[in-house]
């Protein structure tokens, strides 16, 4: 067995994707005379600065000569990788032996590339140490999620699938041929078997990208022959190739547990707090509340693109018990999803008078309330119960935000009731 990693080969200008050149190497083992055991994409920190929108880095489990292995990725890489965009820095690695067998410090690798921010000196250096080959252009910073997708098929646990189908690459950068009703249609029959394929309330087929790189349609779920069916139902343009990647996509992997006071920038955390500030809609149509836990207290935002999740957020009151997940940037934590542990049903309201039904006045400093026409009088102000537009359990951006890694609630698991976007 052989390990092929690569990574960093797209632009998000100029195009491109490194699963279709995965896909091209696949290829090309299998004419050479190997065979495809597995295909791996495997989604990094989507913090990552250099990162194209999903961070993905691709990994071929293969049964083919490790001394080949780097001159077939090479030559399928050098003629397509987009080396004229400044940012990007494409690696290669090839690890020989089983991908089980994979040194721990490689396998730890993987699971800090998700959650941490590594450099490419430590990548290089971890290849050197384990005996891999490797090469890099532009400074060879694909190293680092080459390496990663080597050391994750024993890093992480849990699976999902994507089927992904490319368009003739001739056609890269002009407008996508597909038809909305047959994509809408085939997501309502696999439900919730293939997810995020569509956002029927945004009206948005979410599998289109609108990259200008070679995929024509991306469709993601928990089993491999749905995610196939569904691809093949979809009308469009003519598929050139298409393939099946076992992806940790969906599985809230980039996520740690966390505590307020100690929440660093660049990773994405699992936190537990109290709503301290109502919801403040700002400039931009972005979403912002406190949450705090003592005298501990951190800025969380829900964005413009969250859409319809913004709601979710206005309707949370001072004092609402909640666990939020999401990235920190800048001390501020960008929401993803948030449980609603326990609500706020009361408030403290000026008193009615029981004659009238008129609002109380103040009666002065601490001397409770009165009505000024009835003359009756209340102590203080009432306790009355609050109708509240949430209930207890999970909260999610709707598909047309999701981040690839960010797993979906529908997909179950979750620690209390969830109310899934679809």
């Amino acid at each position: 067995m052989t390990v092929i990693g690569l990574d960093d080969t797209d632009s998000r200008e100029r195009g491109m994707c490194t699963t279709y050149l995965a896909t091209l190497v696949a290829e090309a083992v299998e004419a050479a005379g190997g065979r495809v055991r597995r295909r791996l994409l495997v989604r990094l920190n989507p913090a990552v600065k250099h990162k194209t929108r999903g961070n993905a880095a691709l990994a071929l489990h293969v049964e083919f000569p490790a001394a080949d292995a780097l001159d077939v990725a090479v030559s399928e890489l050098e003629p397509l990788a987009e080396t004229d965009d400044p940012r990007t820095s494409p690696g290669v690695v090839v690890a020989p032996g089983d991908p089980e067998d994979v040194p721990d410090a490689v396998a730890d690798f993987a699971r800090r590339g998700v959650r941490d921010i590594v450099d490419t000196e430590t990548a290089t250096t971890l290849a050197d140490e384990a005996g891999y080959e490797h090469r890099g252009w532009d400074g060879g910073r694909g190293r680092i999620g080459a390496l990663a997708a080597i050391g994750a098929w024993p890093a992480f646990e849990e699976w999902t699938y994507e089927r992904i189908s490319y368009r003739e690459f001739d056609r890269c950068g002009t407008p996508r041929d597909v038809d909305w009703d047959s994509v809408f249609d085939a997501a309502e029959a696999f439900y919730p078997e293939a997810w995020d394929t569509v956002d029927r309330e945004e009206g948005q087929a979410v599998c289109v990208p609108n990259a200008p790189g070679p995929i024509l349609h991306g469709v993601r779920g928990d089993d491999a022959e749905a995610v196939e069916k569904l691809a093949a139902r979809i009308e469009s343009e003519p598929v050139e190739r298409a393939a099946t990647f076992l992806t940790n996509q969906g599985t809230d992997v980039h996520l740690r547990d966390g505590e307020l006071g100690s929440l660093e920038d660049d990773s994405a955390y699992r936190v537990d707090g109290a709503v301290a500030s109502d919801p403040e809609t700002r400039r931009g149509g972005h979403v912002f509340f406190e949450l705090a836990d003592g005298d501990r207290s951190i800025e969380c935002v829900a964005f413009e693109p969250t859409k319809r999740f913004r709601d979710r957020v206005r309707a949370l009151r001072v004092g609402d018990d909640l666990t939020v997940c999401g990235e920190v940037s800048r001390g501020t934590l960008k929401l993803e999803k948030f449980a609603v542990r326990s609500l706020v049903r009361t408030e403290e309201v000026t008193p009615t008078c029981p004659d009238c039904g008129r609002s109380m006045e103040s009666a002065g400093r601490n001397q409770g309330y009165r009505c000024r026409d009835c003359g009756t009088t209340a102590p203080g102000k009432e306790t009355v119960r609050v109708d509240r537009e949430l209930e207890r359990g999970w909260y999610e951006v709707p598909p047309c935000a999701r981040r690839h890694i960010a797993k979906p609630l529908v997909r179950g698991g979750f620690d209390a009731p969830t109310h899934p976007e679809r």
